[in-house]
């Protein structure tokens, strides 16, 4: 990539977002204007050789802006980056809940895209969804895609599907970390040792995504195939749909969505 990236913030997602650039392209600059957390600034420097970067100098070294600051971070970012001039770059936020018509109130004629990776960027398997504002030309549309082909997939939609995409994949890796540490606590419970578990677990997650990933056959499929008829998988399965599994997970997308409405809500107050 040839253009600079500026990082405003440096938490959990713009931290997984760097690392994922970092390891596909060493020469990139990036910059990281993190003021709330000097800290976790400093690990980024450590590990990703960013450069620790004044909000001035990430604008004017930066084709680039990525604002990467907790939701209702966004406004107050916003209020700060009024005073520059903007027209030559591409702002991209990864906040949920925060539509665009905010950054026009605040920004009006410059080039946003909402974005919503997730945490996977750091080992390059994010799914990230774009959204493209209005005065995003094509040359920033590709700019914005080669960023997160980078770390993972992308898939451009439109801004009322953001909220369910956030629930779908934004936010799923927690659902299944979830899951992972449920499973692991069983086989404690079964007469393994932790790290006996973990391994078991982790070999059989990455087992299962593989087969989703390259069989031409549905996860519904390949989950009628493991199970035999009255045989032990059967057993399992019967109880997650016995205890409404598949009607929990939908409850838990929905609620992540009316959560991500209600922040959007917020922020027309």
């Amino acid at each position: 990539m040839s253009h600079g990236i500026g990082f405003i913030g440096g938490g959990n997602m713009g931290g997984a977002i760097i690392s994922g650039l970092r390891k596909t392209d060493q020469q990139l600059q990036i910059r990281v204007n993190n003021r709330i957390n000097i800290e976790r600034l400093q690990n980024l420097v450590d590990k990703y050789s960013v450069i620790p970067s004044k909000l001035e100098d990430t604008v004017k070294n930066s084709r680039v802006l990525i604002i990467a600051v907790k939701p209702k971070d966004v406004r107050g970012v916003l209020e700060q980056l009024k005073i520059y001039q903007l027209t030559d770059k591409l702002i991209i936020s990864v906040a949920a809940g925060v539509p665009l018509k905010v950054f026009y109130k605040y920004l009006p004629g410059i080039a946003v895209i909402r974005a919503m990776p997730n945490t996977s960027s750091a080992v390059l398997h994010s799914m990230t969804g774009m959204v493209r504002g209005e005065n995003v030309t094509a040359e920033q549309v590709e700019m914005g895609e080669q960023i997160f082909a980078a770390i993972g997939k992308t898939m451009w939609i439109p801004e009322e599907k953001m909220n369910a995409l956030i629930s779908i994949s934004g936010s799923a890796p927690a659902y299944f970390y979830l899951f992972a540490e449920s499973l692991i606590t069983a086989g404690v419970q079964l007469g393994f040792n932790e790290e006996e578990a973990g391994i078991l677990v982790l070999e059989t997650l990455l087992g299962a995504g593989k087969m989703i990933a390259e069989s031409d056959k549905s996860p519904g499929i390949l989950r009628e195939a493991v199970t035999s008829p009255n045989g032990t998988t059967f057993a399992a399965l019967q109880v997650f749909l016995d205890d409404k599994l598949p009607l929990t997970v939908r409850k838990a997308a929905q609620a992540c969505v009316q959560r991500a409405e209600d922040m959007e809500g917020e922020y027309e107050e």
